[in-house]
């Protein structure tokens, strides 16, 4: 039985807020939901738990997504718990019901806690690295952390970019996909804006995979690229000439604080659309349905790299074309994360590292191959989650291949509709407990935990020797 599908929904915060952002009162609320306002009153203190009814209701009444109901605010209590463990709090023990406590029932005040301490975070690596250059730390926020943030917020999914890719998909040839595609767009770059493709030698790029030369109106490959990632990069530049505009207006929307981050949105938005064109929405979700999610079918069909359509699969959330609700994560052997992207819930550390107990790092000993586990978080909930090794964009041959690794993932209980899934049990699995970053980790006990807890006092023994290096009291 699904661990998730016999859990009490108390969604009484996030009923309130609803209510008290249209402005209605309880009685009025009521009526809309054909319930008495005292059974409303004990739905908002959390005396009663929501129905699959009443939460279809609140959907009809409200036009608002059942999944964004249903889930976490902007700042969870697991996100709180996060930053708490920093040592900054150290000495500070905060129980789990009371960071649950300030998520539902004061959202805004836990998401401004997550706002200072990012910013606190931002300016102290800023001041290392300062000391370390011996320069001045200029007082601006992280500009990779705060486009993940508004690109996060959002979701990860862009309807107006998905619209752009596939009407401009459909003007190179709406039954045209991969390296025809490809092909088509160096065509229209050439007719429509006298611009050529050319592939350079490693040498003459340097330290470039892509260059644009506007006064030669040519587009500069490196020779290192692979066939997908030129593909990607002729679409990438066919985006700009094409929705140049849009991109701007999108960028300048977001009011990103600095150029920096201006230009670095600016460039993630064009990969959106990039992506969009060669990954067409209704095309690309409708094979991925069929096929189960078989990435390696997904690939064939357009042209794209493992890693493309991994990134492509966290973005299908269209209200009629839904996806599986994927996440995704990108780290190098060294555990450095580079990549954090989701359409739903995401279940790993912000602010750490991942577990060492998730195979994600360890399919760096089967490079190539795809590793699956289910995995259980501390709240209880599964997940069903692949991994593999990719190489770098633009390994040149010098360095070690297979250097990236990608993990993509969903609730257990839509890994029905995945391939890699059947032939599975998937009501009674085999499961590897996990935890998000050691300091935060309950488990107890982990011959893998790095570091003590931060809110659990040791229990060393000088009579006996525990599997864990720092074993403590549970509960």
């Amino acid at each position: 039985m699904d661990v998730a599908a016999d859990r009490k929904l108390f969604l009484g915060a996030r009923v309130r807020r609803l209510r008290r952002e249209r402005g209605l009162t309880q009685t009025a609320m009521a009526g809309d939901l054909g319930v008495s306002p005292s059974y409303l009153n004990h739905i908002e203190r959390n005396q009663r738990p929501v129905t699959a009814q009443l939460l279809l209701r609140l959907a009809e009444a409200y036009d608002v997504d059942l999944r964004a109901l249903s889930q976490a605010g902007p700042a969870g209590p697991t996100e709180l718990a996060e930053i708490l463990a920093d040592p900054l709090f150290e000495g500070l023990e905060t129980p789990r019901h009371e960071l649950l406590t300030l998520a539902e029932e004061a959202p805004a005040a836990a998401e401004a806690l997550v706002r200072l301490y990012r910013a606190h975070a931002a300016q102290r690596d800023r001041a290392r690295a300062a000391l370390v250059e011996g320069t001045e730390s200029p007082d601006a926020p992280n500009p990779s952390d705060w486009v993940r943030d508004w690109i996060q917020e959002r979701g990860n999914y862009f309807p107006e970019l998905d619209g752009l890719g596939e009407t401009l998909h459909a003007a190179l040839d709406p039954n045209m996909t991969g390296e025809g595609c490809e092909a088509l767009a160096r065509v229209r770059l050439a007719q429509r804006h006298n611009l050529t493709v050319r592939v350079m030698p490693a040498e003459v790029m340097v330290e470039w995979t892509r260059r644009f030369d506007p006064h030669r109106r040519r587009l500069l490959l490196s020779e290192t690229l692979d066939a997908s990632s030129r593909g990607f990069a002729i679409a990438y530049q066919l985006a700009l000439v094409e929705h140049g505009a849009e991109l701007e207006a999108m960028t300048d929307a977001a009011r990103p604080p600095d150029e920096a981050t201006r230009a670095l949105l600016k460039v993630s938005l064009t990969n959106t659309l990039a992506a969009a064109i060669l990954m067409p929405y209704a095309a690309f979700q409708r094979l991925a349905e069929a096929s189960g999610y078989d990435i390696g079918r997904l690939q064939n069909r357009f042209s794209v790299s493992y890693e493309q359509v991994a990134h492509r699969l966290t973005t299908l959330s269209r209200p009629t074309a839904r996806g599986v609700p994927f996440f995704l994560i990108r780290v190098d052997q060294a555990g450095n994360v580079s990549k954090r992207y989701a359409s739903g819930a995401f279940p790993f550390a912000r602010f750490g590292g991942a577990c060492p107990r998730w195979r994600l790092h360890s399919a760096f000993r089967t490079p190539g191959k795809t590793v699956t586990q289910i995995i259980e978080t501390p709240d209880g909930r599964r997940w069903f989650t692949l991994a593999r090794t990719v190489d770098r964009q633009g390994h040149d041959g010098h360095g070690e291949r297979h250097d990236l690794a990608i993990g993509l993932g969903c609730e257990l209980k839509e890994a029905r509709r995945l391939a890699l899934a059947r032939g599975l049990d998937l009501s009674d699995p085999p499961v590897t407990p996990i935890g998000p970053a050691c300091r935060l980790c309950p488990r107890h006990p982990c011959a893998e935990r790095a570091a003590p807890p931060i809110d659990r006092p040791l229990a060393v023994d000088d009579w006996a020797k525990s599997v864990s290096p720092y074993p403590f009291r549970a509960g």
